[in-house]
């Protein structure tokens, strides 16, 4: 692709983001969304693989179904109480179409099957930004709606949590797995979008950093699946080494970054006086930590037989800029100390 066009569709990229994040009219919204879609479809075609031509048939369906529905739900708002302004979307059976739309364009369990299929048929690149730049808009407009049914809610982020651990339980594939990841962070984030929405923000905030470390470090390994993670030493020990501790980070273990999202998610249910959905999602978190293990476990304690072809690697620089893996991984795993300093910002 030229990088002509690369830079254009990056732009477009931004530009649909950017409208969705400061529009307070539904129609603005649904043309940002839209522009993100038509941009992110050229990019995952672009090696013209049978595979990535699924993928952005599956994602470009799945998108105008969740846009139609926006559209569709937003007129009939408009049409029973006369506003557009997203912040007035008042009447309830509007607004649960609304929350089902941008669902489905985030992935939050049960309109999440596209999104492995779709994450499993790109590139590394653009995987990474279908999993994290391409949640920035949805996010924007669900922390913006008046009215969420919270049962409903409720349900999908339970789910969501569920789904996401068991489902990548028995994948081999890595960027599958990196989907069930996101599917289950999906339903911790919105589990507390009704109680707490700043606390949602800080944790897509430490998610993307944590999925950029992974997406990176696979990239730079040149890995796709958890076989070819027992040759990564030959490639870049040093990444190899802390791969282990990004995966576990992701999982939410003490004392890496992503723990400090967790910790306070659960300690926020705990003070909204539902202990029991937090103990849910405490023990899907088990679920989710079991399959992180397993990589780490094919990372580290798994050799690959020392012949010429699996050494030799070790020998090809690597493509990855070094500094920005550097800055990604030292966020994911440092971070946890800030937390009293977190928790003063989320309170202005």
């Amino acid at each position: 692709m030229s990088p002509y066009i690369y830079t254009l569709l990056l732009s477009s990229l931004g530009l649909g983001t950017t409208i969705t994040f400061m529009s307070s009219h539904w129609f603005l919204a649904w043309m940002g969304l839209e522009i993100n879609t038509l941009a992110i479809i050229p990019l995952m075609t672009q090696h013209h693989h049978p595979r990535a031509t699924e993928a952005a048939t599956k994602y470009f369906l799945t998108q105008a179904t969740a846009a139609s529905t926006l559209l569709f739900a937003s007129t009939t708002n408009a049409w029973l109480t006369g506003q557009w302004d997203i912040q007035q979307t008042a009447h309830p059976i509007p607004a649960l179409m609304i929350l089902i739309a941008l669902a489905l364009k985030i992935g939050l369990a049960p309109l999440h099957t596209w999104l492995p299929e779709v994450l499993q048929g790109l590139n590394l690149s653009t995987g990474l930004i279908l999993a994290t730049w391409q949640k920035l808009a949805p996010f924007a407009l669900l922390v913006q709606l008046p009215t969420l049914n919270q049962t409903i809610i409720t349900a999908m982020a339970l789910t969501s949590a569920l789904v996401g651990g068991w489902g990548g339980l028995n994948q081999t594939q890595l960027r599958k797995i990196l989907a069930y990841s996101s599917i289950a962070h999906l339903g911790w984030m919105i589990l507390t979008l009704q109680y707490a929405p700043s606390l949602t923000l800080l944790a897509l905030t430490i998610y993307i950093m944590m999925t950029f470390s992974a997406f990176l470090m696979f990239k730079l390994n040149n890995a796709t699946n958890i076989n070819s993670l027992s040759i990564s030493w030959t490639k870049a020990p040093t990444l190899t080494a802390i791969a282990p501790l990004i995966l576990l980070s992701l999982g939410g273990l003490p004392p890496f970054t992503g723990f400090m999202s967790k910790w306070l998610i659960l300690q926020e249910l705990t003070k909204q006086e539902i202990p029991l959905t937090a103990m849910f999602l405490a023990m899907t978190a088990l679920l989710s930590m079991y399959f992180y293990l397993r990589l780490s476990y094919s990372i580290t304690l798994t050799m690959s037989p020392n012949n010429t072809p699996g050494t030799a690697p070790w020998r090809i620089s690597p493509s990855t800029p070094p500094l920005m893996i550097s800055t990604f991984t030292m966020s994911t795993l440092l971070l946890l100390p800030l937390t009293p300093t977190t928790l003063t910002l989320l309170t202005f």
